[in-house]
């Protein structure tokens, strides 16, 4: 999807008024494979409803296997990240499950629950975004988003731990998104370093607050266990404003290096012909996933 100038990334997933589905539409063949299931969530901190999809390893329910805990990584957009028949914009999706169990089955990560975090329609921005964007939605009122990392460590979290034999704590939790749910998930993993240790950032629209997400990495005090980043070179119609949104990427990575980061745990790609849509989130998902957990070594729960 090519998205125009003054409109780039915003929202991500579009500014267009989008359904908060949480079944395929009638007609549509759901691209789901393996275990997902599906929970409500009522949020009061949003005062909303949404769905909550848990896509859990290969053999979680096996006998052998019930004692087993298993890392998390939660992901926002979720409608965009296992089903096609979802994607109410551009009907194409990350991908996720078919990744994920291609990699734990080649042993290139270990097992995991990623958690797909469904947005919220047509107050998708206004949840996601922790200052407002001038570009983009000029118009906009003062977003939400400064209380998203309340919804997920406070609602979302619980919901999942209370289900599922997760493995929690920094070492164990990652999160990511992509464009407003890409600043969503850094703001997150910033304002939240004790709860996340990984970030999977795509096509993170930084220009929002004027900027604040750049600053915000400036200095770096808290530190997250490994960040990937990435950023395609025709997102935008002008190259110009394209290369305008790789400068803010390259200035958050140096401000990871400034604090001590290196190629062990951060790492940025920058893919010249990549546009602004999930095919080319799925396309960086195995390089990402593989980067972030490739390494993992389990580490036991906190003490309750």
């Amino acid at each position: 999807m090519r998205i125009g100038t003054l409109a780039l990334l915003c929202a991500g997933l579009l500014c267009t008024v989008m359904a908060n589905a949480a079944d395929p539409p009638s007609g549509c063949k759901s691209t789901v494979s393996g275990d997902l299931r599906l929970h409500s969530l009522e949020s009061r901190i949003f005062g909303n409803t949404r769905t909550i999809r848990v896509l859990l390893p290969p053999g979680y329910d096996a006998p052998g296997n019930e004692s087993r805990r298993y890392p998390v990584l939660y992901m926002l957009d979720g409608q965009n990240l296992f089903d096609a028949c979802l994607s109410d914009v551009s009907h194409q999706e990350w991908g996720v499950d078919e990744t994920v169990q291609r990699l734990v089955a080649e042993r290139k990560i270990p097992p995991l629950i990623v958690v797909g975090v469904d947005h919220a329609g047509k107050d998708r921005a206004h949840e996601y975004l922790p200052y407002k964007d001038y570009v983009g939605g000029p118009d906009m009122g003062e977003p939400a988003g400064r209380r998203f990392p309340d919804f997920l460590t406070g609602e979302v979290m619980p919901l999942v731990d209370g289900r599922y034999r997760t493995l929690q704590g920094q070492p164990n939790t990652g999160i990511g998104g992509s464009s407003y749910g890409g600043v969503a998930s850094l703001y997150a993993l910033l304002a939240r370093p004790g709860q996340f240790g990984y970030g999977l950032i795509e096509s993170p629209t930084l220009w929002v607050g004027m900027g604040q997400p750049v600053r915000d990495t400036d200095p770096l005090v808290a530190m997250p266990a490994r960040v990937f980043m990435a950023f395609g070179g025709k997102e935008a119609d002008n190259p110009a404003v394209s290369e305008k949104m790789i400068g803010l990427v390259r200035r958050v990575e140096a401000n990871f290096r400034a604090a001590g980061y290196d190629d062990s745990n951060i790492r940025v790609v920058i893919e010249p012909e990549a546009l602004h849509s999930e095919p080319a989130w799925a396309s960086r998902l195995p390089g990402a996933l593989t980067f972030l957990f490739g390494e993992w070594r389990e580490t036991p729960p906190p003490a309750r």
